[in-house]
């Protein structure tokens, strides 16, 4: 089975180029059963801006983009196996798990959060996953 392209008007195209140049990368791929969704950020998804400084809108911005393109390949939250996170500072963590505690409502994944340097400037959190449509 060949693999599918999956894109959401709904969260911004990833990679981080410049605005007129198209990204290299997918917003998300299906093969087979599995979805497999590019890191996302807290940028708008019309002007491709960060939302803000604080983590917890960051949090939110970027959970919610993540489901845009999680919905637009046919799957839920529920349906996500597999998370990571990188935040800038990881004494933010606590900020962030609160606000991720809420929007996961409950489901269960498996997760990975680690500290780093994500690729854009005033970018705080950055999500992917791999969600099981099966």
């Amino acid at each position: 089975m060949p693999k599918v392209l999956v894109q959401s008007s709904q969260a911004p195209v990833t990679g981080f180029t410049t605005q007129g140049v198209p990204s290299p990368l997918a917003q998300a791929i299906r093969a087979g059963d599995l979805l497999f969704v590019s890191g996302q950020g807290p940028l708008d998804p019309q002007t491709k801006e960060v939302v803000s400084d604080d983590i917890r809108e960051q949090t939110l911005r970027t959970l919610n983009n993540l489901k845009a393109v999680l919905e637009a390949g046919g799957a839920s939250t529920a349906q996500i196996v597999n998370m990571r996170v990188c935040l800038r500072d990881v004494a933010d963590f606590p900020e962030f798990n609160e606000v991720f505690k809420e929007f996961m409502n409950g489901e269960k994944t498996t997760r990975t959060c680690t500290g780093g340097t994500p690729h854009r400037k005033g970018v705080r959190v950055e999500i992917d996953c791999v969600a099981y449509l099966g």
